[in-house]
């Protein structure tokens, strides 16, 4: 039965997700697996890249390649059920703006992307539940032209399979439960000996769980940079190599903080067990309801932490006796444009009680040019740009010890 080039054949993550197949440059059966290549961006995650396992075909002649060799097809659709509504689903082709051939002799489709642009995006909006939830991704290739190896051969793919999601950053990261069932994730340094600082990143409240449908060990990381910007090279070799630890709440910390508290301990009890972990240099850092949570540990646990940074924080459960008898070294940050959580009443009267509390409030949250919604200042400490006194927040926090 002959099969037109155009020939596409759509279905779900591992199985055939594209299929075209000209007369003239049949490769006769030839599967070939793709991955998902993506990015947390300050906006969160977006697919960048398709990574096409072409090396085993053999070297591949870099001239036949073109952005319209391929097109990408992608679709998001929700992880819940019907009556949940995710928003920001899509349907769609993604713009293949560059192909390369990388050092495996894989073939590399690069996408358009960039922050607030549709169609990228690995995580959606469950505006009634108010959480994050991961799309299920379905990828189709489909094979406009035949390309060329160097020996002249021509060659045209069968079938595309869609292999996993990968994030260098988010992956590094293991998966661990507590035992309390609390879902946490660790990065541990690489290259470095000896004791070294734990940072504590707790998330905002649209990246905890949603029991009993939704508790995923994922969006903590993915929905923005607040942990990841502390395993960049740049974080680590101010901290020294440090570890850091990202638990994720079965609901949200304002729930029930006086719960969460001593399960967030069990945690980092567990982590200094098992990891050679500096007690004297633990630090915690969280945004908006774990902003609140970072200041609600440090007030349950007064000797635990060397530094704390509450970013765009609640603090209506927390009262002005407790943050008037506050003595972790504190930096708050937040933007006056914030309508969330509006920071006179919160960010700026928590830094009025706190003794000797820095205090870094914006007027915008914008970065790299672009404008971000007011209340996510988390950006900022991501990017280690909250300075006083000629000082930044991140090495401010490596100086600080118990």
């Amino acid at each position: 039965m002959a099969v037109s080039r155009r020939s596409v054949l759509a279905v779900g993550a591992g199985a055939v997700a594209g299929l075209a197949m000209p007369a003239a440059a049949h490769a006769a059966g030839r599967k070939l697996r793709f991955k998902l290549n993506a990015e947390v961006l300050d906006g969160g995650e977006q697919v960048v890249a398709v990574t096409l396992a072409a090396s085993d075909l053999g070297p591949i002649d870099r001239s036949s390649l073109t952005t319209g060799t391929f097109t990408v097809h992608a679709k998001a659709t929700s992880p819940l059920a019907p009556g949940d509504n995710v928003s920001g689903q899509y349907d769609l082709d993604r713009t293949v703006t560059a192909v390369e051939v990388d050092n495996a002799g894989d073939i590399v489709l690069e996408l358009s992307y960039a922050e607030g642009q549709a169609g990228g995006a690995t995580l959606g909006w469950a505006g009634a539940r108010g959480r994050n939830v991961r799309y299920v991704l379905t990828y189709t290739i489909t094979q406009n032209a035949p390309f060329r190896l160097r020996d002249g051969r021509s060659v045209t793919i069968a079938e595309f399979v869609q292999g996993r999601l990968v994030n260098p950053e988010v992956d590094s990261f293991s998966y661990r439960t507590s035992g309390s069932g609390m879902k946490y994730r660790l990065y541990s340094p690489v290259r470095h000996s000896g004791r070294r600082p734990l940072i504590v990143w707790l998330h905002g409240g649209g990246e905890g769980g949603s029991l009993p449908a939704y508790y995923d060990n994922e969006t903590q990381l993915r929905a923005n940079r607040g942990a990841l910007g502390f395993v960049t090279p740049e974080a680590q070799r101010i901290f020294g190599g440090a570890y850091v630890l990202a638990p994720q709440s079965p609901s949200f910390w304002l729930e029930d903080g006086d719960r969460y508290a001593p399960q967030i301990r069990q945690i980092i009890k567990q982590v200094v067990r098992t990891h050679q972990i500096d007690t004297d240099r633990i630090h915690v850092v969280g945004a908006s309801n774990g902003g609140y949570m970072s200041l609600k540990m440090t007030t349950v646990y007064p000797d635990l932490f060397a530094s704390s940074v509450p970013i765009c924080g609640v603090i209506q459960e927390i009262t002005d006796a407790q943050l008037a008898a506050v003595d972790t070294p504190t930096w708050l940050v937040a933007s006056r444009d914030d309508t969330t959580v509006p920071p006179q009443a919160n960010t700026v009267h928590a830094h009025d009680l706190i003794p000797d509390s820095i205090m870094s409030l914006y007027d915008t949250v914008t970065w790299n040019g672009h404008r971000f919604p007011g209340h996510w200042s988390w950006i900022y400490v991501a990017r280690n740009d909250p300075a006083d006194n000629g000082r930044h927040v991140w090495p401010w926090m490596a100086n600080q010890h118990l």
